[in-house]
């Protein structure tokens, strides 16, 4: 077996601890108790420290348990899921939810309610939060999974020094934070509590199928910031030396049910010890002026935003004051990352890349933030992080040349949520299978290609079987495919339905597309294209030949007629 690892020495995550106690009562994090974790970036003023944090995050964990028995079990078991904007009020959701005892889980605020629906009833939700705009599709999903109005609690960070949660069905606040009865968190006194206790649910495709909850321990909480952040260690010992000392600040405006919402927004500003300035929602306009409000020194986000900021003549001086620039969920050329670079930090700050995923609670490489690579690859293994390189029949390529990559390591989660066949078909000899084919070369690693089936639509998940599966209910098609394409002005892929209609019968591209409309989010819309062919490609056993698909795509662009 061939495995490459980390030129940086391993990480030692002794003595065993409890993710809360990481983040607000150890050595690992810098965060001060005065410094102000989250902020609401409309309105400064709205914010919550480090110490106000933990004494909130044990007041509604007590609600949490007393009021609606979450964790009072067994830890690691409860599912409290949630709907919501950007806010500093729910990542202190989040912390609370596992300070209970729960697991917390995150919901695409782009669901439609049989989406959401899907979700609860997979998750086994116990409490369903959301922000005010969701309640409508949350309390319809309550309602589908016979989830009593109590247990859907309205999000309400409006009011700075006064966060809520709304009953939906008493319409009263069910929080004290002021000085309401506190729970003390459980702390680890073994390793095992690390490894087999559950935090976090967040849905992911994998590298095949419906979106499948994946399963993040506490060690896999805890692992991320110290294992992915490693590439700022030269960087912010150098700041050090200089006497300019680096200070963590971030705009968040990606969404806390993805993984980079997680580690980036909730993890970071403590490990790195800064502020978290949240958006509602991702705008544009609004993002660079928050840039030029509070000069970020930080600012991970995906390749579609990077490129809205190089091409952009609104830009100008919005990205001075940024020193660390990274990318990632999804590939980005060394051409736009050249071309952006000369918009961040007076030209100075160059990109950095990660790749990673969410059953590897965030990155597995990356670009150290003090170097600077041409080739612009995915960088360097991290440490603790262990690859292989794998052809079709499990046996490792000769390095430097391509194979599916495998992964192993603190951050590689526990499996799939109910689902113990995936689980066995993700991991091989304790290593999971990215689905992703790369290339390790000169202690770099390059991913070249995507075994896996999904698609990154700007970071976002879309599952093939998904749009097909809502494709082929239409009364008129009687069989389709779906593969991502990439549409280099948006610096993204895109989904594109191959479609058979039913004989005899006629639908229009765009008739597809207002059905998929209907029935999916915002993401998963058909943006490239639909192409009418006669027979879907299928291997014997009946699974879809996507290879051949992506084949017409290099022949012909746009169909296969």
């Amino acid at each position: 077996m061939k495995v490459y690892k980390s030129e940086r020495p391993d990480i030692d995550f002794s003595p065993p601890i409890d993710f809360l106690t990481f983040l607000f009562d150890s050595d690992w994090c810098a965060a001060k108790e005065d410094t102000q974790i989250h902020v609401e970036a409309t309105n400064a003023e709205n914010y919550i420290t480090k110490a106000e944090a933990r004494e909130a995050v044990k007041r509604i964990a007590y609600t949490f348990r007393h009021d609606f028995s979450i964790g009072a079990s067994a830890p690691g078991q409860d599912v409290i899921l949630a709907t919501s904007s950007g806010n500093p009020f729910i990542p202190i959701l989040f912390y609370a939810s596992i300070a209970a005892g729960g697991i917390f889980s995150g919901a695409s605020t782009a669901f439609t309610v049989a989406e959401l629906t899907r979700q609860v009833k997979d998750a086994d939700a116990k409490i369903l939060l959301c922000t005010a705009e969701f309640r409508d599709r949350t309390v319809e999903a309550a309602k589908q999974c016979d989830i009593p109005l109590d247990r859907v609690l309205v999000i309400d960070s409006s009011t700075p020094k006064d966060w809520r949660l709304v009953s939906e069905k008493t319409k009263r606040n069910v929080l004290n934070l002021a000085s309401g009865p506190k729970l003390e968190w459980l702390r680890f006194k073994e390793h095992k509590e690390m490894h087999d206790i559950t935090g976090c649910l967040l849905y992911s495709s994998g590298t095949t199928g419906l979106p499948k909850g994946v399963r993040l321990s506490h060690l896999n909480l805890i692992a991320s910031s110290p294992v992915c952040m490693s590439v700022g260690d030269s960087f912010i010992a150098q700041r050090k030396r200089e006497g300019k000392p680096f200070v963590f600040t971030t705009i968040a405006h990606l969404p806390i049910a993805h993984i980079a919402g997680v580690a980036w927004y909730c993890l970071n500003p403590f490990y790195l010890g800064g502020t978290t300035y949240w958006m509602e929602k991702y705008d544009f306009d609004e993002f660079i002026a928050h840039h030029r409000t509070y000069r970020p020194t930080v600012q991970m986000s995906v390749p579609p935003i990077w490129l809205q900021i190089a091409k952009s003549p609104k830009v100008t001086d919005h990205f001075d004051n940024l020193t660390v620039a990274c990318t990632g969920a999804a590939p980005m050329g060394l051409e736009l990352a050249t071309e952006v670079s000369k918009k961040l930090g007076k030209g100075q700050t160059r990109m950095s890349q990660f790749w990673g995923a969410t059953e590897a609670t965030g990155s597995m490489t990356g670009l150290d933030w003090n170097e600077y690579d041409k080739t612009f690859s995915t960088g360097g293994i991290f440490p603790s992080v262990r690859l292989r390189f794998v052809d079709d029949n499990d046996r490792d390529v000769e390095e430097g040349q391509p194979g599916e990559v495998l992964v192993d390591g603190p951050i590689v989660c526990q499996g799939y949520h109910n689902r113990p066949d995936a689980t066995r078909d993700s991991f091989l000899d304790g290593f999971y299978r990215t689905g992703d084919i790369g290339v390790y070369k000169n202690g770099l690693v390059y991913i070249v290609d995507r075994k896996k089936e999904l698609i990154k639509y700007k970071g976002l998940q879309v599952a093939p079987a998904e749009l097909e599966a809502t494709l082929i209910s239409h009364p008129r098609i009687n069989d389709a495919a779906v593969i991502g394409v990439q549409d280099d002005s948006q610096a993204t892929e895109v989904p594109r339905a191959y479609v058979v209609k039913q004989p005899g019968e006629e639908v229009t591209e765009q008739e597809v597309k207002d059905f998929v409309r209907e029935h999916l989010a915002s993401h998963k819309q058909l943006r490239g294209g639909v192409c009418f062919i006669q027979e879907i490609p299928k291997s014997p056993s009946g699974k879809i030949l996507r290879k051949e698909i992506r084949l017409w795509v290099q022949e012909k662009p746009k169909a296969k007629l």
